[in-house]
């Protein structure tokens, strides 16, 4: 992904070979080392590094290399294959791990079994030797490995810790076994702690295999959205007929064949047949839509019974799938206000417990009695052992990652983590009227004639036919079922209507204005239902011959179904809503009193609503803005939240931070429920990773000691850290479930 401004660019690759929470701190600072680099954020949930830098300074590559130096790796593919090929590192990374934790377990179990309760068998140290070696020199080598190299950048992370205890745990039970003497002669026994060296590693490797399998689940909904687009189509050609190819070499203009059951490839328009398809996976909503000539349809949808033919329009990156699975990705990818604290915290985490370590030691020889040298080494492995960077490290980002995926299920689309964080205070709404409240397709209503006549009909049919007004397609809409007669000297009356001649008379379409200039006559039974629509604030069309008006319809923006329910609920939420349009103050009356919005204004510039987003901003609300036009974008621009609607223009949704697919309102009241719920979680675990690492780290210091005799085993420490990560990831996986 990559976006040029002059000669900085902008860039987002996967970084492998990341373990926990402390070495995305350490790639992060080992990019923004780099000459050249403007900024540089890694997310460890996503395993993404964005980074922005002068491309007349530095490259890809470089910052690959940088990156490897340090014991890390930088995926440089082309976007169509990263997922593919990190779907492949991770399935193999989740099976070495499995392989890898089996062997443990089968390995550290004789261990555990003679330590606990065969202490005393012939050769008992040295059997426990030979199975707790390879669990510890094979099996944890990659410990060992990322604290050397982490040592050698003069930074620290979870491997660090885990290489300190277990590393220490073994030579100290190494030397006992050898040396035992050197202890009998002090009066000591050489106790070894093969088991607590291989039990460590055997429960954070077992803690590694269900995180990364926690982890994998939390971007399921990219993997579905991804799982939309067919990896082959049916090409029409004019001498060849109907070709299977890739999707690959689909281009701009092709006519494409889609069959009942099949996946939509790009996005185009229908140009023959017709059908219904499924679009909840794009809108959420889950009542297939009619496609039938000149309509659009878009990748990633699924077609039901019918067959149809259409012309690619959007292709490859530009598709609005792809588009939405990149706002999804750089989403989930964002860091939340929140995480730049807990970064922080995790960054200086692992030197804080190495230092906490040391003073345990020193304490435990200072004021340890008999034994105080085995205690004190004892309690400062377990120290290193307890202490979890990762459970912190994760507490924000999956949560993020599952909050933006259910908002993408459910046709949410949100652009950053900071918006979702902060919809949950939204306590003012401001509310666009056209194609937001309503369809913003004016549709006939009613039409009444003085005298019906098909003849008649065919005439306005065939005016409006030709007419580029915008409320003419309404018309002929309206009246798809007459035929058209052929017009003469037909004109557009700029500001009033259109006129035009059939079989020698003229006939008109257009405002009361437009009659009144031509005096026609108009019946009192036209001329009452005309002031009865007026007052419901809809439009007024006229159809007229040269003497007498003939008919007059009504027209109006339909307001959705939805809207009504949306707005109650928004309100019962204790958000104040305001409705501001370009309409005349009747029409903004109209649609206030039908919605029951009860603030509103009337004739609105488009600048004029940016003014409005930054006074209520100054009375200290947080505001959120809702549009779907270039008339909103500087509004929401100015908003703390945007929300732009799915069916409006590209620049409503470029600006927005959020999009709602369906242009369905009653997706803000879920987005915010979302943003409730997503917070909520955050806090919850940010809240357990605190008070684990809080509560955990002075027991295994031996806090409880002077008090109860207790001091904690170093084997329950290492499950204790493997669960405190994996309870974290779960806790965020229940924000899929939640209503």
């Amino acid at each position: 992904m990559a976006k040029q401004d002059k000669n900085i660019i902008k860039e987002s690759y996967p970084v492998l070979g990341m373990s926990c929470a402390a070495c995305a701190s350490s790639a992060e600072n080992i990019i923004k080392q780099q000459e050249g680099v403007v900024d540089a954020s890694v997310n460890f949930a996503t395993g993404n590094l964005s980074v922005a830098y002068q491309s007349s300074l530095t490259s890809s590559e470089k910052l690959q290399q940088a990156l490897q130096s340090g014991g890390y790796d930088l995926l440089l593919e082309e976007e169509s294959k990263q997922q593919e090929t990190l779907e492949a590192l991770h399935v193999a990374k989740y099976q070495q791990l499995k392989s890898k934790t089996i062997w443990a377990i089968l390995l550290s179990l004789p261990v555990v079994l003679i330590g606990m309760f065969f202490m005393n068998i012939p050769y008992a140290n040295e059997i426990m030797f030979a199975f707790a070696t390879p669990v510890v020199i094979w099996l944890g080598r990659d410990f060992f490995v990322g604290a050397w190299k982490q040592a050698k950048h003069h930074t620290s992370n979870m491997d660090t810790l885990v290489a300190l205890s277990t590393g220490i745990a073994y030579l100290f039970s190494v030397f006992n076994m050898i040396f035992e003497d050197f202890w009998m002669r002090r009066g000591l026994h050489a106790h070894v702690y093969f088991e607590a060296a291989a039990v460590i590693i055997t429960f954070i490797l077992l803690g590694k295999l269900l995180e990364e399998k926690a982890k994998g689940s939390t971007s399921t909904a990219i993997k579905k959205l991804m799982g939309l687009q067919p990896k082959t189509v049916t090409l029409v050609q004019e001498d060849k007929g109907e070709v299977v190819i890739p999707i690959e070499q689909v281009q701009i203009g092709n006519r494409l064949l889609v069959k009942p059951g099949e996946k939509i490839a790009v996005d185009g328009i229908v140009v023959f047949g017709n059908s219904y398809v499924d679009e909840s996976m794009l809108s959420g909503e889950p009542v297939p839509v009619a496609k039938s000539h000149g309509e659009k349809v878009f990748a990633g949808t699924i077609n039901q019974k019918g067959s149809f033919q259409f012309e690619a329009t959007k292709v490859g990156k530009e598709t609005l799938l792809a588009q939405i699975i990149k706002m999804v990705q750089e989403a989930q990818g964002s860091k939340a206000p929140v995480q730049k604290l807990v970064d922080k915290i995790a960054s200086i985490f692992v030197p804080v417990v190495i230092s906490i370590a040391i003073l345990t030691f020193i304490l435990w020889t200072v004021f340890g009695g008999e034994h105080a040298i085995v205690q004190a080494l004892l309690a400062a492995v377990t120290v290193l052992v307890i202490a979890c960077p990762c459970a912190l490290g994760l507490a924000t980002p999956t949560a993020i990652m599952v909050g933006v995926g259910k908002g993408a299920e459910q046709g949410i689309l949100i652009k950053d983590a900071e918006s979702l964080e902060l919809a949950k205070n939204i306590d003012a709404i401001i509310l666009d009227k056209t194609g937001t409240i309503t369809a913003g397709r004016p549709e006939v209503n009613d039409i009444v004639w003085a005298q019906y006549n098909s003849s008649q009909e065919a005439i306005l049919f065939s005016i409006e036919k030709q007419s580029e007004h915008p409320l003419a397609e309404a018309v002929v809409n309206y009246l798809n079922q007459a035929h058209v007669v052929e017009l003469s000297q037909f004109e557009s009356i700029t500001g009033k209507g259109a006129q035009a001649n059939y079989n020698g008379l003229s006939y008109f379409v257009g405002n009361k204005k437009l009659l009144e200039e031509r005096e026609v006559e108009i019946s009192t039974a036209l001329e009452t239902k005309a002031k009865e629509w007026l007052s419901q604030s809809k439009t007024v069309i006229w159809f007229a011959s040269e003497r007498t008006a003939l008919a007059v319809l009504a027209i109006s923006d339909q307001i959705k179904p939805t809207s009504v329910q949306a707005i109650d609920e928004l309100q019962k939420m204790g958000v104040e809503l305001y409705m501001l349009t370009g309409d005349n103050e009747a029409t903004a009356q109209a649609i206030a009193h039908q919605t029951g919005i009860r603030h509103y204004k009337a004739e609105v510039l488009p600048q004029d609503k940016a003014t409005f987003v930054k006074d209520l901003q100054q009375q200290g609300k947080v505001v959120a803005m809702v549009g779907d036009g270039i008339n909103d974008s500087t509004a929401l621009a100015t908003a703390d939240v945007s929300i732009a609607m799915g069916k409006g223009s590209d620049i409503a949704m470029d600006v927005a931070k959020m999009t709602i697919i369906s242009s369905d309102l009653i997706k803000i009241p879920q987005a915010i429920r979302l943003s409730k719920q997503t917070v909520a979680t955050i806090k919850q675990n940010l809240f357990w990773a605190f008070i684990y690492n809080l509560i955990g780290i002075p027991i295994a210091a031996g806090i409880l000691y002077p008090i109860n005799g207790f001091l904690l085993n170093p084997m329950l420490a290492g499950a204790a850290m493997a669960l405190s990560s994996v309870s974290v990831v779960t806790n965020s996986l229940r924000l899929k479930w939640k209503k």
